[in-house]
């Protein structure tokens, strides 16, 4: 009797975690009514009317769910307003960089050190180049 009993309890325990799983993994639950379909979430208890055309059930958002759907699409509009001042902003060089910026003076003084800088440069780069040459290359011979 007391195996019997057990075995009971092993059996009624399984089932119900059995279940339970099945209710977790089914998300919705359709029910049919005169004009379509109600489809709840299981998770969340949103609900929505859906109707079956061409061989497809289309679902709309109840009520709530729209109007935190518009909510939604408002805050992303006015995130992508600042978005584009920022972006449009950034055209503009502020204050800080604009000051930043050499004089007419320094920007000149710049360029004639790299003027210098890449003449030396060149000489030296020529002078590697005529010691890779020989001395006395031979002449053609005239006769």
């Amino acid at each position: 009797m007391l195996g019997t009993r057990t075995l009971l309890i092993a059996l009624s325990g399984s089932l119900w975690s059995f279940a339970a799983m099945a209710q977790e993994a089914t998300t919705y639950t359709l029910e049919r009514t005169n004009d379509g379909y109600v489809r709840m979430n299981n998770k969340t208890g949103e609900m929505s009317i859906c109707q079956e055309k061409s061989d497809q059930l289309i679902c709309k958002l109840a009520a709530e769910e729209r109007a935190a759907y518009e909510d939604d699409i408002a805050d992303l509009k006015t995130r992508v307003a600042k978005l584009e001042d920022t972006v449009a902003a950034m055209g503009k060089l502020p204050p800080v960089v604009r000051d930043a910026l050499p004089s007419n003076e320094d920007f000149e003084r710049g360029l004639s050190y790299m003027e210098r800088f890449m003449r030396r440069f060149m000489g030296i780069a020529k002078e590697f180049e005529d010691k890779s040459k020989p001395a006395n290359p031979e002449s053609p011979q005239k006769t």
